[in-house]
């Protein structure tokens, strides 16, 4: 019996410190999945940002040599 009872004074500190280490684990996954959701969110409006910047910028030297061509004027590029 006295085995036993050393047994429990050794081993019960040891399983409450795995468990709770458990605990955290699972919490700080939980709370990195969130995290991790919002910037894949982010990461793809950033992506639809840049797509939209490049077209305009595509467009605005369009619209540039158009009217330079129009009007006669040289390029200073």
């Amino acid at each position: 019996m006295e085995a036993f009872l050393e047994l429990l004074d050794a081993g019960f500190p040891i399983a409450a410190a795995v468990a709770g280490g458990f605990f955290v684990f699972l919490t700080l996954r939980f709370i990195l999945e969130g995290v991790l959701s919002s910037i894949k969110t982010q990461r793809g409006f950033v992506k639809a940002l840049d797509n939209r910047i490049k077209t305009m910028n595509n467009e605005l030297i369009c619209i540039d040599v158009l009217i330079t061509n129009g009007f006669g004027i040289e390029s200073e590029c």
